[in-house]
């Protein structure tokens, strides 16, 4: 077989295992108990089944990699065309401090953690590795790597190992603890769980359909149109970001890295040129314009669907058990304190903010700030699978918020690093001190918004 198959075998063999998990689910009767989705269960088994594993499917890494980056943007860009009407506002900037109030707590945790460890029995360890608790658990392997490896260039040994191994330990987390933490949470009177069977509709959103929509014959089919829209959509979102690359890697590692930052977005930048595109059409609508063709709310829906499953399905598959090999004891107590921390902080600061849609509101962004976005999508399918709540609203919009946020952490991100370098470990204790003062007025802010709404 030539290389040209490999995506094609790759599609293949998750389809595979989506069946097969179908058929478990529905036959073994732990899994019909259990609020886990489809997707998640045929991720554990490609995981297992896997080249690193038992090497009975010979999935390619990178192409996996491939298909959840591409189909995290697709499954977005199809939720955001879809026609909705807003009845409040989704919370877009109390979703980016939540977001990056997260980000902050791991923060305190991992590097008050790593400041006692070096004080005690590591005094040769660089304690700004802490830091990377809410780069590998909130941003993903890509940032964790990245800033880990910059570590690196200045001195600090390991630091790329030990930002995919947060990462990796992050979305172990994220999935297996948080199918637990799920199941825990649906049977806990406080967050009045209801099976989405018989379900009402939930949150800010009210989706609209209109008289048939799916005329016998047409010079176009539907689904066509509607994937022809996404494509298009998408190829603004590519060259959007291929323009921003060029115009900023020949400024430098800021650049550069900025660069790689809006990349990563591309779901973001997708999402909000959707959004975009639907306010234009309801404007020509509203002023009487006839289209011979409109985004159709059932199969956006089903699109999206299909996008979320086959992503969850591939980024499970491709978790890299060698990346977890390497400071497994130390960066295991880092992210098992920040594991419990996150659960507890979410659980508490959540209904305070959005009470209306608590517990899809909750595991959306434990899913999200322990692993990706992706994982935060499996959980809220889990017991929100139509997205009715306004969670995906809050995930999408808030991680474009939490940029705005989230700078001044970037920032302190760099002071032990001069510290070391310098040897001025009195810049530890300014970077502590920063994270805990920031954390205090971002979590302050928060409060006397939701009071005041």
């Amino acid at each position: 077989m030539n290389d040209s198959w490999a995506l094609v075998i790759d599609f293949i063999l998750i389809s595979l295992l989506i069946v097969i998990a179908a058929v478990l689910k529905a036959r073994i009767p732990l899994l019909r108990k259990m609020i886990v989705p489809t997707s998640m269960i045929a991720g554990f088994l490609g995981l297992i089944f896997g080249p690193e594993i038992l090497g009975i499917l010979e999935f390619n890494k990178d192409m996996l990699g491939d298909i959840v980056y591409h189909l995290m943007a697709i499954g977005f860009i199809a939720l955001s065309l879809k026609e909705r009407e807003m009845e409040n506002s989704p919370g877009i900037i109390n979703s980016g401090m939540v977001i990056v109030s997260t980000y902050l707590i791991q923060g305190i945790v991992g590097f008050s953690l790593f400041l006692l460890l070096v004080g005690t029995i590591y005094p040769d360890f660089f304690p700004g590795i802490g830091l990377l608790l809410p780069l590998g658990f909130g941003q993903g392997p890509g940032q964790a790597y990245s800033i880990g490896t910059q570590w690196e260039e200045l001195g600090v040994t390991g630091g790329a190992n030990i930002g995919l191994t947060i990462a990796g330990l992050g979305f172990i987390w994220a999935t297996v603890i948080g199918i637990i933490v799920m199941n825990m949470l649906t049977r806990s009177k406080k967050f009045n769980f209801q099976p989405h069977d018989d379900q009402e509709k939930l949150g800010q959103v009210i989706e609209k359909s209109e008289p048939k929509e799916f005329p016998l014959a047409d010079a176009i089919d539907k689904l066509t149109y509607q994937i022809a829209l996404i494509g298009l959509i998408y190829l603004i979102t590519y060259l959007t970001i291929f323009g921003f690359e060029k115009l900023l890697t020949p400024l430098g590692t800021f650049g550069a890295t900025l660069a790689q930052l809006l990349i990563g977005f591309h779901f973001l930048i997708g999402s909000l040129y959707a959004i975009l595109f639907r306010w234009m059409l309801n404007k020509l609508q509203a002023k009487g314009v006839k289209l011979e063709h409109s985004p159709n709310n059932f199969l956006l829906q089903r699109i999206s669907g299909f996008s979320f499953d086959y992503m969850i399905a591939a980024s499970i598959t491709a978790i890299s058990i060698y990346a977890l090999q390497e400071y497994w004891i130390s960066i295991l107590i880092l992210t098992t304190l920040g594991g419990i921390v996150t659960i507890f902080y979410l659980v508490w600061i959540i209904p305070r903010v959005f009470p209306d849609d608590k517990l899809a509101n909750v595991l959306g962004f434990y899913g999200m700030s322990t692993g990706t976005i992706s994982t935060g999508m499996a959980l809220v399918k889990a017991v929100d699978p139509d997205f009715k709540s306004n969670t995906t609203d809050n995930l999408v919009m808030g991680s474009a918020t939490a940029i705005m946020f989230g700078f001044p952490l970037l920032l302190l991100l760099n002071v032990p690093v001069v510290g070391l370098i310098e040897n001025k470990p009195i810049m530890y204790g300014y970077t502590l001190i920063a994270l805990i003062l920031y954390f205090a007025a971002l979590l302050g802010a928060l409060l006397y918004r939701t009071r005041k709404s």
